[in-house]
């Protein structure tokens, strides 16, 4: 406990806030997310007579959806079509369809044209639902969240996981995004403004953000491995110097 308020106590202002020259930057802008291997989408598509939909639409299940940690939104799940390692699904009459490397619109478009041949005024929607994001490391609840409406920024997923512990190290925060499918590693700092022009500002599905401890939880960590209530006073001494002089 005192080791925790040391560390919290000796935190500088400029370790911890976050933007502190946010008058310089500007954000990143929010595009669409790209279709992916992997994706488990829902398609429900609509036309002038209801009926000779039908054919082309999943049924809905009857157990509600739930999204982060249990949680029941009261509306059920629907079945959908899993993108599969060729980037494609198989459609009810339309058979195979390519959809990965495509955004949302581009896709409901696609399906759009198909369909015009069997259908007056096709309207397609399709909705990702397995967009999630993981959070681990030097934060509160760490977790994999669902996201229902797509769209999210590392800031958002940080509140999800109850932002970070006064250790977490934030000038130094890592993000794994699959691209292409081989893991890139973007780095960011959250105390400078230019996190809101990062291409990781706004997160993809399957992102993974790591916290790191910073140097001193590390320092105090090695320091506190096999040690005994004896020497705990001194280590924290050492801590307090380590904090007071790095």
């Amino acid at each position: 406990m005192a080791l925790a308020f040391m560390l919290s106590g000796c935190a500088t202002r400029e370790k911890i806030v976050y933007f502190k020259d946010t008058s310089a930057a500007a954000q990143q802008q929010y595009a669409s997310p790209t279709l992916e291997t992997g994706d488990f989408i829902s398609i429900f598509i609509t036309c002038n007579d209801p009926l000779l939909a039908i054919p082309y639409n999943l049924p809905s299940n009857a157990a509600p959806q739930t999204i982060n940690n249990g949680y029941e939104n009261g509306i059920p799940a629907q079945l959908g079509y899993l993108i599969d390692d060729k980037g494609e699904i198989i459609l009810p009459v339309l058979g195979s369809v390519n959809l990965a490397g495509k955004t949302r619109n581009e896709a409901c478009e696609q399906l759009r044209t198909k369909l015009s041949s069997y259908l007056e005024n096709p309207v397609v929607h399709i909705r990702i639902l397995n967009f999630k994001i993981t959070v681990l490391g030097d934060v509160k609840k760490p977790g994999t969240f669902q996201v229902p409406n797509e769209r999210i920024t590392l800031l958002e997923a940080l509140g999800l996981a109850g932002d970070l512990n006064i250790t977490g190290e934030r000038s130094n925060v890592l993000v794994v995004r699959n691209e292409g499918g081989k893991s890139v590693q973007y780095r960011v700092d959250l105390t400078h403004a230019a996190l809101l022009q990062s291409p990781v500002y706004f997160l993809k599905q399957n992102d993974v953000i790591y916290i790191e401890p910073n140097a001193a939880a590390r320092f105090s960590s090695t320091l506190l491995k096999n040690s005994s209530s004896v020497t705990i006073p001194l280590i924290s001494v050492i801590l307090t110097a380590f904090l007071l002089f790095k």
